[in-house]
């Protein structure tokens, strides 16, 4: 297929382009089914932002493979040179519903507005009126401001319902509570 800006195309060509990747990740005849993922994060110090990450999402560390005390263990195990080893941190949903998140070392320090960013759900959606879900959201986002994240703005449209709490990690990414 020629290659095409995204805003020229037209309902037809999305419609066929999701057919497409469908057949491409599933045999003929099979339903495709969700693959899993994890969310990669670069950052100067995967340590820090790891621990706020996993304060906002109430995450966790992940536990290394069996017979390792730690991940480092079992990547040095892996042949993985010295120098490599310490360069990142992960975090895991406890429930296991949520994607892995991985943070790793990068020599760049962020210059611009990040392209995706988290909204963490906390407010119990549309079906709660509008004051509680403010109160929710308030209080979320007061828990990550401990561990190093900033408000910026309050996301508040009169008379649509819609609530958030932007903020910023402690390596300026952004992030909504709603």
């Amino acid at each position: 297929m020629k290659e095409r800006q995204v805003s020229s195309l037209r309902k037809g060509d999305v419609r066929r382009l999701v057919q497409a990747a469908g057949r491409y990740c599933r045999g003929a005849g099979e339903r495709g089914v969700a693959v899993s993922f994890q969310l990669v994060m670069d950052c100067a110090d995967p340590g820090r932002l790891s621990r706020f990450r996993a304060a906002a999402l109430r995450y966790e560390a992940e536990p290394p493979p069996g017979g390792f005390a730690s991940w480092d263990d079992y990547w040095r195990d892996a042949g993985v040179p010295e120098e490599d080893l310490g360069t990142g941190a992960d975090r895991i949903d406890p429930g296991g519903a949520g994607p892995r998140s991985w943070f790793q070392l990068v020599p760049e320090p962020k210059t611009v507005r990040n392209r995706l960013h988290l909204d963490i759900r906390a407010s119990g959606g549309r079906a709660v009126p509008v004051a509680t879900r403010r109160q929710r959201a308030d209080a979320e986002a007061r828990r990550p401001t401990d561990p190093g994240a900033t408000t910026i703005r309050v996301l508040a449209e009169e008379g649509t319902g819609h609530y958030a709490a932007a903020l910023k990690d402690p390596e300026d990414n952004e992030l909504d509570i709603n």
